[in-house]
Parts: structure tokens; C-alpha cells; sequence
């Protein structure tokens, strides 16, 4: 399928003249606000799989390894979906598709962060978790990243390699995989549907603009996209309360798992009943808190 419009050239915008609006700009490279969902994403499991005393030089390891590994494979799929950025209203002022950041400064500097986190994961923690992290960067680099213009199941593919950072942290606390790191790799497997098939409604136009192939895109009566947020949710209420189910936490987490839950339920159901993108937005936020207060809980379940 093809871009609905022409490709719209971004306006050139000046290299910034100040050291901190370049700071800004490299830091963007990271998509900072995914980047602290995988990296307290890995916490969660590495809590879940952490014995009483916790060891604090191995944690250190794991959320740096994991938030620079996170950073690398933002960088990357910047710098390949740079011209399709300049396509979406969204996306053209970003640093690469406005000309702020050369696109070989922005390949160098992914290239670099993602050995760099892959490196200190495999010094400092095991190279299980090192392997993991440096699938989920293949996967979302490699396979996620082109698909998107390719096949509405993007979305799914790319569910993998942002669960996978979870998944390294159980095996960054207990050298294996096991049940609890399966739980929480699918608890964010499945938060990550709702999350970006809200996105993905909301932005409908831009992404379809720019050619890529989202759900929404491609069916845009909206019916599939508001059933796989509905269903996805009502498995999220599910896959969160596992933990307590298979006695790796409890009540305090219990408890605060079924709320933040229900909330991106009660949202979710909304949104199928109107597909508006109000609605589409209220998912989106309810979503934003969800992995941050599971692992709030997590914490204070641990302390007390």
C-alpha cells in the first residue's frame, strides 16, 4: 500500500546553537519515554526473580545494559525510518527527518549504545541476558522496524523484542528462564497491544500518510482495532495478577495489579464502544501508568 499523499519534504529547521538543544536532540534519538518503560520493565523481573537480599551491583548492570541496549535500537530505527518521519505531521521535527542530527551521527551513536549495553550485560550479569538483549535489538532493528510498512501484524511482531528486556531481568536475577520470567515477559507482550493500537488510532492518518501499514491504516472502520484493545486488556487483567497466582508476590500486589488494570480495562471498553480519539487517548495514558504502578507495587510488596 502506498502513502495516501505524497512525501512531504520536512521544513528545514537550524542546527540548534546551544549545547543543550543538541543534548535534547541526541536524547530524543533514545525515544526516552520507551526506553524507561523497558528499563523498568526489566526491573519488574529482575525483582520477581531477585532473592530476599537483592544484589544492588547486578541491578546497577541490568538497567544500564538494558536502558543503553533500549536506546541503541531507538537509535536505529530513527535513522531507518527517517524519511518516513518526515512524512507524518507527528514525526517531521524530530532531529533526523529536520536535519538537526546527520543521519551517520544517529547510525554511530545506536551502533555504539547498543554494544555498549549488550557489553555491560554480558560482563556484569550473564550472557543469557546478554543474548536477549541483543535479540530484542535484531528483532526490533531488523524485523519490526520494515514490517511496518509491509503487513498490518506489525504491531504483533513487535510485542517480542519490547518483552524481551523483562524477561532479562528474571534472567538477569536467577542465571535462567523460567516461570516467573515467562510471566512477566507475556504481561508485557500483551500491555504493548493496547498501548500502541491506541497510538496507532489516534495517528491514524499520519501513519497511513507515511505508508505505514498499522491496523488501524488498513482497516479503518476501526472495528478490529477496538476489539484487539478490548480483548488484549481483559488478557492484561489476567497475565498481571499471574505473579500473585504462582505465589511470586503478594497481596499489596494483588491489589494494585486488579486496579491499574481494571482502569485500562473500564478505558479500553470505551474506547470499542466509540472509537473516538478521546477514548483513544484515555487507553493511551491508562496504558503509560500501567507497567510503572505494577512495578511501584511490586516494590512495596517486597518491603512489606
Amino acid at each position: 500500500m502506498k502513502p495516501t499523499s505524497p512525501v512531504r519534504s520536512a521544513p528545514t529547521v537550524p542546527r540548534p546553537a546551544t549545547l543543550r538543544n543538541l543534548f535534547v536532540d541526541y536524547l530524543s534519538l533514545t525515544k526516552p519515554e520507551i526506553t524507561f518503560l523497558v528499563t523498568i520493565s526489566a526491573l519488574g523481573g529482575f525483582l520477581l526473580g531477585s532473592p530476599a537480599q537483592i544484589p544492588i551491583s547486578t541491578l546497577v548492570a541490568l538497567l544500564t545494559g538494558v536502558a543503553l541496549s533500549s536506546s541503541g535500537g531507538a537509535a536505529l530505527n530513527l535513522y531507518l525510518e527517517r524519511e518516513n518521519d518526515a512524512a507524518m505531521r507527528r514525526t517531521e521535527q524530530r532531529p533526523l527527518p529536520s536535519g538537526r542530527i546527520r543521519p551517520r551521527a544517529a547510525l554511530l551513536m545506536g551502533i555504539g549504545c547498543a554494544l555498549a549495553g549488550v557489553t555491560i550485560l554480558f560482563q556484569f550479569t550473564n550472557p543469557l541476558t546478554s543474548a536477549l538483549a541483543l535479540l530484542s535489538i535484531f528483532l526490533y532493528v531488523l524485523l519490526y522496524t520494515p514490517l511496518k510498512r509491509r503487513t498490518k501484524y506489525n504491531t504483533l511482531v513487535g510485542t517480542i523484542p519490547g518483552a524481551l528486556p523483562a524477561l532479562g531481568g528474571w534472567t538477569a536475577a536467577t542465571g535462567s528462564l523460567g516461570v516467573g520470567g515467562w510471566i512477566i515477559f507475556s504481561i508485557l507482550l500483551i500491555w504493548q497491544l493496547p498501548h500502541f493500537f491506541s497510538l496507532a488510532w489516534m495517528y491514524r492518518k499520519d501513519y497511513g500518510r507515511a505508508g505505514f501499514q498499522m491496523l488501524p491504516v488498513v482497516e479503518p472502520d476501526g472495528l478490529s482495532t477496538g476489539r484487539q484493545v478490548l480483548f488484549s486488556s481483559v488478557m492484561l487483567l489476567i497475565a498481571s495478577v499471574l505473579p500473585f497466582a504462582v505465589g511470586l508476590s503478594g497481596v499489596i500486589y494483588l491489589v494494585g495489579a486488579v486496579l491499574v488494570s481494571l482502569w485500562l480495562l473500564q478505558s479500553s471498553f470505551q474506547f470499542y464502544r466509540s472509537l473516538s480519539n478521546l477514548d483513544a487517548r484515555r487507553v493511551l495514558k491508562a496504558s503509560i501508568f500501567h507497567i510503572p504502578v505494577l512495578v511501584m507495587v511490586l516494590i512495596f510488596d517486597r518491603l512489606f
